[in-house]
């Protein structure tokens, strides 16, 4: 199965999740970044300009909300699909991920075969 390449940016602090899951995608074809903190994940976007943004919510310092809604503010990332990979899973969580305008809520953990049809069923903004 073939799949468009993108290029796919991973935001985690805990680097052995974030390397472990750029290490799947680029299995699958994808190229990825990874970034481990907000500040360098938003200098990072800015660059790098990826289709999809996985990240973590509970990141120390700047979270994942905020993330999410400084990509949106950026020309260079007012699109790009991201998606929450997360273990807040209650109502209030993903509400809050809705408002920060992230697309897709996922709770950890996160099957492979999940990450795969989601990645297969964008489409390119």
């Amino acid at each position: 199965m073939q799949q468009k390449r993108r290029r796919i940016m991973v935001i985690d602090d805990n680097k052995d999740a974030a390397e472990s899951m750029s290490m799947l995608f680029e299995l699958w074809g994808h190229e990825v970044k990874c970034a481990y903190d907000g500040r360098t994940a938003l200098e990072a976007a800015a660059q790098y300009c990826p289709d999809a943004v996985f990240l973590d919510i509970g990141l120390p310092g700047m979270d994942g909300y905020e993330i999410a809604e400084r990509l949106r503010e950026q020309p260079q990332s007012a699109q790009t699909v991201l998606v929450a990979i997360t273990g807040y899973g209650q109502d209030e969580d993903r509400r809050r991920s809705r408002e920060a305008g992230i697309d897709h809520h996922l709770v950890k953990p996160v099957a492979p075969e999940t990450l795969q049809k989601l990645l297969e069923s964008l489409q390119r903004r």
